[in-house]
């Protein structure tokens, strides 16, 4: 194993980590903070110490290979959250609210402690949102470049033919990279635009830009979007979030002139039917259910709930209204759609729209089998049939993802929280959606109350369901390091 380029990744990542700290210590000199220099001294101490092991790594092979990928996006992810937590550390954060804050910006969960954000100093605010936007760009890279290698979860199924794990990786990954970013920094200027016509200032307008093209949700306002009374703020906010749900991958490809990418792709497709399902299901529920009539007659409804349902599918978590006052059929389809999450290769969160795509076609392709014991029948999915290494892949990643929502759903409820707030939280931490259910975690709610074990699980789920759950796992098995 090269360790070499692992040391280099981190670096990198360490000193990227600390000069985007900067701007923060800018905006707090020009806002008459006298706590800048937590941002300043902490961001040059980052970029130092990342700068100390690009040196150490010196020169290596590029031929990397996928256990130097395991490992690296392993270490990145126990090394990264620490070190971004240090201005909430020199801010008086605790070190548990402290990882707790940065482990959700980064995963781009969106979940937080803190409370009084209105009047928040506006470096710790940016910050905030700059974490999410680092954790989006690489959360979508890894997806497209790294997970498919790996074959995690039944990512292979989108490894390109270029991609050569022995010899072309880091060449690969950087190129793709390169081209997301772009596509990535363009979108969140455009969205940041939107968002000042449509009556925004500059200040909120950059930071709910970068947490909306992240999937991620942090707002500058305890009211997150709900802040914002002009409608045309809310239907900017809902079109990014869709973007922001759909496979980069496919976008890239239309930037090359393939301009029916998206469209070919089943990911958009079926995203779309799901979503336009949950919001006619959830309108009828709510406009015609005898429990919201101090609800149904609300002009905005329609538009309320078009944003819920792609606030929470696409992990966003966003609130403009508190859907909790909805009733206990709508929750519930809430708490599925937090599962389901957007397209692979995007920033969305959650099980992925085309797991669940590929599970609906196996359990009706083994159905129609049963019905016909003699005739041949094989799993497609893009027209393509889908090999059996992938089908097991995704039945065990599905397995795996619902084994450890359950297993954090009971140690939440033994540090003394009901049983909604236990599954929710925990159902909100692995799908990296934020808010959850109940009176607690709610829309309007924060997890500043849990204890701080509590808070140590969420984080735990929070960083497996980030990393597809099965990389953390290969690292931790002893034949892993035997090699």
């Amino acid at each position: 194993m090269q360790l070499q380029p692992i040391l280099s990744a981190l670096g990198t990542l360490l000193m990227l980590t600390g000069a985007a700290m900067l701007p923060c210590a800018v905006v707090d000199v020009f806002t008459g903070i006298e706590t800048w220099g937590v941002f300043g001294l902490t961001g040059f101490l980052l970029i130092g110490l990342g700068g100390i092991l690009n040196i150490a790594s010196g020169k290596y092979s590029p031929r990397t290979g996928a256990r130097e990928a395991f490992l690296m996006t392993a270490l990145v992810w126990a090394i990264l959250p620490v070190a971004a937590a240090l201005p909430f550390l020199a801010l008086g954060f605790t070190f548990t609210d402290g990882v707790f804050e940065a482990v959700s910006g980064l995963t781009t969960t969106g979940a937080t402690i803190m409370t009084g954000l209105d009047e928040e100093q506006r470096g710790l605010l940016l910050w905030r949102s700059i974490l999410q936007w680092i954790g989006g760009v690489g959360i979508i890279v890894t997806a497209i470049a790294i997970m498919p290698v790996l074959r995690v979860g039944g990512m292979q199924l989108f490894k390109a033919e270029s991609s050569d794990v022995s010899g072309r990786f880091l060449p690969r990954v950087a190129e793709i990279a390169k081209q997301i970013v772009w596509l990535y920094v363009g979108l969140t200027v455009l969205c940041g635009i939107c968002y000042m016509i449509a009556g925004m200032n500059l200040f909120d307008a950059v930071n709910h830009a970068m947490t909306t093209m992240a999937a991620g949700g942090y707002s500058t306002s305890d009211q997150s979007m709900g802040k914002f009374a002009d409608s045309r703020i809310i239907e900017v906010c809902i079109v990014f979030m869709f973007i922001a749900g759909l496979p980069f991958g496919s976008m890239v490809l239309m930037m090359h002139g393939r301009y029916l990418s998206l469209w070919k792709d089943p990911q958009p497709r079926f995203f779309f039917a799901v979503c336009a399902a949950a919001v006619i299901i959830l309108y009828i529920c709510v406009r015609f259910h005898p429990q919201t009539a101090f609800i149904r007659y609300d002009e905005h409804l329609l538009r309320d709930t078009i944003f819920s349902v792609i606030s929470v599918i696409t992990g966003t978590g966003y609130a403009s209204t508190d859907f909790g006052q909805w009733g206990s059929l709508p929750e519930l389809i809430f708490f599925t759609l937090m599962f389901l999450g957007g397209c692979a290769g995007s920033a969305a969160c959650g099980i992925n729209i085309f797991r669940i795509d590929i599970l609906c076609r196996t359990i009706w392709t083994y159905t129609r089998q049963m019905l016909s014991p003699n005739r041949v029948l094989i799993v497609r999915y893009g027209g393509q049939p889908v090999r059996d290494e992938v089908l097991i892949s995704v039945m065990i990643f599905i397995f795996l993802y619902l084994f450890i929502f359950s297993v954090a759903a009971v140690l939440l409820s033994l540090t003394g929280l009901d049983t909604l707030s236990s599954v929710s939280a925990a159902a909100t931490s692995i799908s990296n959606v934020g808010p959850g259910l109940g009176s607690i975690f709610g829309p309007s709610g924060t997890f500043q109350p849990l204890e701080p074990f509590a808070k140590w699980i969420c984080s735990a789920c929070m960083i497996l369901g980030r990393l597809e759950l099965l990389t953390i796992f290969v690292v931790l098995t002893p034949r892993f390091w035997s090699y």
